[in-house]
């Protein structure tokens, strides 16, 4: 089984790079980080599914080519998600910008502390 993982590397690092996305959203008491912890996660989820849709010897699925054929449903999944992860960002960065405006912090204890004063 370990000699599976360490030829496929790359569910190795989507693995990684989903763990490293969760902790940082649990751990982490700044939303900015949160936010990048958001992004990483989203990278690892990218990874996997462009890992998956790989075909040992795939050529374009153009059907005169004999051979196994690579589906470009993936692939234009993906590049969909990264247009909306882009606008998730923004947004959300933009509403950590309003955050900071209206309360002075980006500390998640601290915005609560000040939800629950007023």
């Amino acid at each position: 089984m370990i000699e599976t993982l360490a030829a496929k590397d790359y569910y190795v690092a989507t693995f990684l790079l989903l763990g490293i996305g969760t902790y940082v959203m649990i751990a982490a008491g700044n939303l900015v980080k949160k936010v990048i912890g958001m992004n990483i996660f989203q990278t690892g989820i990218f990874l996997f599914f462009i890992a998956s849709a790989y075909v040992e010897g795939g050529t374009p699925p153009i059907l005169t080519v004999e051979g196994p054929h690579v589906s470009p449903v993936p692939h234009v999944l993906i590049l969909t998600a990264i247009v909306v992860g882009v606008a998730l960002t923004a947004v959300a960065l933009g509403m950590i910008v309003r955050i900071y405006a209206e309360y002075g912090t980006l500390n998640e204890d601290t915005l609560q502390e000040v939800r629950h004063s007023e």
